[in-house]
């Protein structure tokens, strides 16, 4: 039930062939990432998730976390799993070496991240929200702030959380009013309350930095007067190490769908006198600050899409191999199979491996493009990279994660009624996935996010350059002999053709009518995506036919990649002229019943 295998094979074929790991390896800083390197950490990381975390991930949703008097106690074998986890070093991945990190780049972390993600996405979330903490103390904190807190952080003796919702404050921050009053000395009083706080309290560390969002007196109405300011469990002794316990306390925790074994909690600050913070980087302009954080963390839970896609595709292919049940189509006289032979069953599972490759190879994609973006010499490529950063972490946190529930969805029906019995394991991943299209923004919050900022801001420069590459790709498969890419090359041109017919609508229409455009926005979001996903696999077929051609022995994973990018081609990307009409025509059906008539 627990079991899960990393796809080391498929991480290392994205990472090289796709994502450019040796242009990487190349980048300043970066010149010790070796191949032999790259392979022994994937090897540790994949034992450590399929020998340490996964056997948690069942019993640990089946217990759950445990709220008692205001502590927090993490189901069976967390504590030690977390023990082993930070003495591995696997907090410090991809952290400054000047705070005790390794300094790997991030397309490394982003394939370990997905096996952390896979393996027990309800442990994942703790170093998740750390990572982005650090990230943004790294970033915007005071010199004090850095030394105090990164280095405990970095080496996973304490752990970060972020603080943004309040009751009547969800994707609306402009309404957040938990406020802080300065003592005069550098520090300040925090008052409030928040929610969905994930491990905000647990017993993995002996201390939890928040980062939390609030008021100043004199601050300006809406997100213009928000701050940020560090807010850690237990306050600091003059030597570094916990002292006195803070005015923070949590006051209970969800009882939620999924991810029942990460602890999510409601956090109140200041019922006591007040909980002492410091003020990150300059005031009123904390949400600029966890921004930071919030950008990092989607592009996390769009992995934890990718992750659980693979963890219920294995789960299902495994069920497949092994359930017994009727007999072959068109084999006469034929005896009982396992249900692989089945020609739906087949569809459903090269559905589910098709999708979660494709979403694999644009995640590392991008993990490469954010490298390349850091750490490249020259300023014109750092900003190439950036621009196409910003475009796809949208599209990576949005797609991924709804694609993870259809996939999911898909796992349970290929278990037929044992998918639906809790002991099967295959609805946990299915409610687990749940979560991940809400957190860090919702997919229309993605969606608007693509549209606005990152498309008609720049009048679609950015996505015009992106399609422009698709287009390169897809006459290289033209080029190709043989029926598969002849299958290939149709939907992936008209896919492109549909995703740049909607994108120019949007460009077009924005300024204009903003509500038509909103309207088809996660239906374009998904456009982009699959067509996204379609570039990547259409790749990664010319890839394997070049290996086939030089006479590369793993023959047979590289005709493999060539049927699923065919199928990917015939059954998924043969989706996108539909959505582009629903983007260019589908506002009207959207917008023009009057509220009393739903």
């Amino acid at each position: 039930m627990s079991q899960y295998t990393a796809p080391l094979r498929d991480m290392h074929f994205v990472m090289r062939e796709l994502a450019g790991l040796d242009q990487v390896s190349q980048l300043p800083g970066c010149e010790e990432v070796s191949g032999d390197l790259v392979d022994a950490i994937l090897d540790e990381a994949g034992k450590f998730a399929s020998g340490v975390l996964a056997p948690l991930n069942w019993s640990g949703d089946q217990q759950g976390a445990r709220w008692e008097n205001g502590e927090v106690f993490t189901a069976d074998g967390w504590k030690d799993a977390y023990r082993q986890f930070a003495e591995a070093g696997w907090t410090a991945l991809a952290c400054d070496p000047e705070y005790g990190g390794q300094g790997l780049p991030k397309l490394i972390a982003t394939a370990v991240m997905e096996m952390w993600k896979s393996s027990n996405m309800a442990f994942s979330l703790c170093p998740m929200l750390t990572n982005g903490a650090i990230e943004a103390v790294s970033l915007c904190g005071t010199d004090e702030q850095k030394a105090a807190y990164l280095p405990k952080m970095v080496s996973g003796e304490w752990t970060g959380t972020m603080n943004l919702t309040e009751p009547q404050a969800g994707s609306d921050l402009a309404a957040v009013r938990t406020r802080a009053e300065p003592q005069g000395d550098g520090t300040y009083k925090i008052f409030g309350q928040k929610i969905f706080i994930t491990y905000g309290e647990h017993d993995l560390t002996d201390n939890i930095v928040h980062l939390v969002l609030a008021r100043l007196p004199d601050a300006p109405e809406g997100v213009k007067g928000i701050s940020l300011f560090v807010v850690p469990k237990f306050l600091l002794n003059p030597d570094g190490t916990p002292g006195e316990r803070n005015d923070v306390h949590c006051v209970s925790i969800e009882h939620k769908l999924g991810i029942h074994a990460s602890p999510t909690c409601v956090l109140a600050f200041g019922d006591n006198g007040g909980a002492i913070g410091t003020l990150v980087g300059e005031p009123n302009r904390g949400l600029e600050y966890m921004f930071i954080m919030m950008n990092e963390a989607r592009f996390a839970v769009g992995m934890e899409g990718l992750a659980l896609a693979e963890r219920a595709y294995q789960k299902a292919l495994a069920y497949a191999q092994e359930r017994v049940q009727g007999t072959e189509p068109g084999v006469r006289g034929g005896g009982k199979v396992t249900i692989i032979h089945h020609p739906d069953v087949r569809r459903m599972l090269m559905s589910m491996k098709s999708q979660t490759e494709a979403m694999r190879a644009l995640a590392y994609v991008v993990g490469a493009a954010t490298d390349m973006a850091h750490l490249h010499p020259d300023e014109k490529v750092r900003a190439q990279q950036q621009a196409f950063v910003d475009l796809m972490i949208p599209v990576v946190k949005g797609w991924l994660t709804e694609t993870s529930i259809e996939v999911a969805s898909t796992g349970v029906q290929v278990h037929g009624g044992m998918g639906f019995i809790e002991e099967t394991g295959a609805a946990q991943h299915l409610r687990d996935a749940r979560i991940t299209t809400i957190y860090e923004g919702t997919t229309a919050i993605q969606a608007n996010d693509l549209v606005g900022r990152k498309m008609a801001r720049e009048n679609g420069a950015t996505i015009k350059a992106v399609i422009g590459e698709m287009r390169a790709v897809c006459a290289k498969v033209g080029e190709q002999d043989g029926p598969a890419f002849a299958a290939i090359v149709g939907p992936l041109a008209a896919g492109i053709d549909a995703l740049e017919s909607a994108a120019e609508f949007i460009v077009a229409t924005y300024g204009q009518d903003i509500k038509s455009v909103l309207a088809g926005s996660v239906p374009f979001l998904r456009l982009f995506g699959i067509v996204a996903g379609g570039w990547q696999m259409a790749r990664a077929a010319l890839v394997a036919q070049s290996k086939l051609a030089a006479g590369d022995t793993d023959a047979d994973f590289y005709r493999a990649k060539i049927v699923t990018a065919r199928f990917y081609a015939d059954h998924v990307l043969a989706l996108a002229p539909g959505l582009a009409h629903s983007v260019v025509k589908g506002a009207p059906g959207v917008l023009e019943l009057a509220e009393n008539q739903f």
